[in-house]
């Protein structure tokens, strides 16, 4: 009798860094990795000095950080190097320093997800303005990390609340900018990392939605081409690959049915950031979408109104961490039972037989 062999998934190794050190971000990062909960999740590497272990841990209240000279379920490993001296920063403030000494930490997290030492990342927040300061010439931190990796494939800016993923066909660009790259091979690229993304999160069978980009659907053309032209057309060409997606809907209501879908794609930054900001703001996430490696961020800013008050909420930080743990363990659980993720998404695909759907006209609305 042939006796099949199949390997115990190992612990992802995670790699933390602290976020902008004017923010919250420190004081989010102790009070998520003192939790032991998380020990039991994953290895934990901090990347940060002493000094600024112990900064934060005062920032929240005290939370003492378990330490181990090898990470696992007894303690963190903090990667100190003795160089946050060179990086000196003032609460609340943008600076040039705050800026440079996140991208010194996270580029050290590159480096070791390039050389196999670790299965994700989470930062806490940054700061957009000390980032310029500090030389990021890049449009977002996405394009930023792809470029550190020398990633040249598709990307997305990946919003989380709760259960319900978003990725977006255009991201931090100008509004006039927008319909122009509506197109069916970029709609159809976003369609496809979101399907890929919610089936690495540990869904087989992900049911997505797509936005329109018009009002009311475009009203069957009266109010621009791009549902018809290019839009529907990408939604189609995904069902025949296998992709069991919908669209698309009028943008105004689509959310109202969001607990028929695991994932929507949305046209523009705001079309969907607006509805699951009202929907779930303090429990928001972000995830560097189709990268060699996950990373993942709460989706709220550096919040200099409250640093070092010890109010900052860990919920989006939590929710953050683990879907970067969820994501590293479906690669590893594939790698480790002689399939490379590819080859797993592949697969899921063939097995799909979706009905045949044709356009039809949708209602309007005021």
């Amino acid at each position: 009798m042939a006796i099949s062999h199949v390997h115990q998934p190992r612990r992802p190794r995670v790699a933390v860094t602290l976020g902008d050190p004017a923010g919250v971000g420190p004081e989010l990062a102790i009070k998520l990795l003192s939790n032991p909960d998380n020990l039991k999740k994953a290895d934990i590497l901090l990347l940060a000095d002493q000094s600024e272990l112990q900064a934060a841990e005062a920032d929240a209240g005290g939370l003492h950080v378990p330490l181990s000279d090898v990470a696992g379920p007894q303690g963190v490993q903090l990667l100190h190097d003795d160089t946050a001296s060179a990086y000196p920063t003032v609460r609340a403030e943008v600076s040039k320093a705050g800026g440079a000494r996140c991208i010194y930490q996270l580029k050290r997290a590159l480096k070791m997800a390039e050389a196999g030492e670790i299965d994700a990342i989470v930062f806490t927040p940054l700061n957009k303005s000390s980032l310029k300061k500090a030389g990021m010439t890049e449009e977002d931190e996405l394009r930023w990390f792809a470029n550190q990796l020398n990633f040249t494939g598709t990307t997305s800016e990946i919003n989380i609340a709760g259960d319900l993923w978003t990725a977006r066909v255009t991201s931090h660009i100008g509004l006039e900018e927008v319909a122009a790259r509506i197109t069916k091979e970029n709609t159809m690229k976003a369609i496809e990392l979101l399907q890929r993304l919610r089936w690495e999160s540990g869904i087989e069978s992900p049911r997505l939605a797509v936005c329109a980009l018009n009002p009311h659907n475009g009203e069957n053309g009266s109010f621009g081409r791009q549902e018809i032209d290019h839009i529907r057309p990408a939604v189609l060409a995904a069902r025949e690959k296998g992709i069991d997606v919908e669209g698309p809907f009028p943008c105004d209501t689509i959310f109202l049915k969001r607990a028929n879908y695991d994932g929507i794609v949305t046209m523009y930054h705001d079309q969907g950031q607006i509805a699951l900001k009202l929907l779930s703001f303090e429990g928001g996430v972000t995830v560097q979408g189709g990268l060699s490696i996950p990373i993942s961020t709460p989706a709220h800013g550096t919040a200099f109104d409250i640093a070092g008050k010890n109010l900052a909420s860990i919920v989006s930080t939590q929710s953050a961490f683990d879907v970067a743990v969820t994501m590293a363990e479906r690669r590893i659980s594939k790698q480790q039972n002689g399939a490379t993720t590819e080859v797993g998404y592949a697969e899921s695909l063939k097995q799909k037989i979706l009905p045949k759907v044709t356009a039809v006209e949708v209602a309007t609305c005021c």
